[in-house]
């Protein structure tokens, strides 16, 4: 299922309520039953139950047990599973953080609020340095709106925090060489990956030119991991016109092979590292 996050009023499409919503519609339409079936026995109006499914409001636990027993769901874990997506959801609904004043748009936004909830992110990008290891003035030289620096920058303290986010990248060379900003960006950018590569909760990897084109080399993604076993993996794409959400077990999964595949050709760390202190030679 491929959607882009949009809001409407003070509510908020979001991922895992997406994610929920279609588990449920799943059920429902298995059990060949309408939302209006399914309205009636929350005592709800159709257009709510169509919200809900949507992502577009919280969903409380009594009305996931109904319908579950509605749509006669009983296995505990599936029903479980749904229970705890849904209690995640609701507290990402709710999380403040530096975030909320932040020049990000509705997608953007959502993603950081993801980003400080996981425990791990998995990413391969082509053209940019990945967010959370881009040095102050590489990401001055892409916005200099001082409110996105902060911002980007605010980010990444998720990386040295006391729990410290676990972060797996794969760089491809051509992001190294394209020019951003000046030469001396470049050369404190390069410095900043080697420095990163040595903390243990960061792997970067490079995949250099030679390993020529490759499945998954379309554009970036992102697969961000959480402890919660009901929040399940999402997986988030840059895209050039709007970023997207890619929801679905299957879609998570795909991407998580064409990383692996991608991570087969690219460099070791060490040889990584060395890749990169020598192409600061070149700048």
């Amino acid at each position: 299922m491929e959607r882009s996050q949009t809001p409407q009023g003070n509510r908020m499409s979001t991922v895992l309520g997406r994610r929920l919503g279609g588990e449920l519609t799943k059920h429902r339409l298995a059990a060949g039953l309408t939302q209006g079936q399914a309205a009636k026995v929350i005592s709800a109006s159709t257009g709510k139950v169509a919200r809900m499914e949507s992502g577009w409001v919280p969903m409380r636990d009594p009305d996931i047990r109904i319908l579950c027993e509605l749509y006669e769901v009983s296995d505990p874990a599936t029903v479980g599973g749904l229970l705890e997506l849904a209690r995640v959801d609701r507290e990402r609904r709710k999380a403040k953080g530096w975030w909320s004043s932040a020049p990000f748009s509705p997608s953007m936004k959502e993603y950081a609020v993801l980003e400080n909830a996981a425990t791990a992110i998995t990413t391969w990008q082509l053209a940019f340095i990945p967010g959370l290891l881009q040095a102050p003035g590489y990401i001055r030289a892409l916005n200099s709106n001082d409110q996105f620096v902060t911002a980007r920058l605010a980010r990444q303290h998720r990386l040295t925090d006391d729990i410290p986010l676990n972060l797996r990248a794969v760089v491809h060379e051509t992001a190294l060489r394209s020019r951003v900003g000046s030469a001396e960006v470049m050369r404190e950018q390069l410095g900043h990956l080697i420095r990163a590569s040595q903390w243990p909760n960061v792997t970067i990897r490079v995949l250099p030119l030679s390993a020529g084109t490759l499945l998954g080399m379309g554009c970036g993604f992102s697969i961000i991991s959480f402890a919660e076993p009901g929040a399940m993996d999402v997986l988030y794409m840059d895209l050039p016109l709007h970023p997207m959400w890619l929801e679905g077990g299957a879609a998570v999964a795909t991407h998580g092979e064409l990383f692996d595949g991608i991570a087969e050709h690219a460099l070791s760390e060490s040889d990584s590292q060395t890749f990169i202190h020598d192409l600061g030679k070149e700048w």
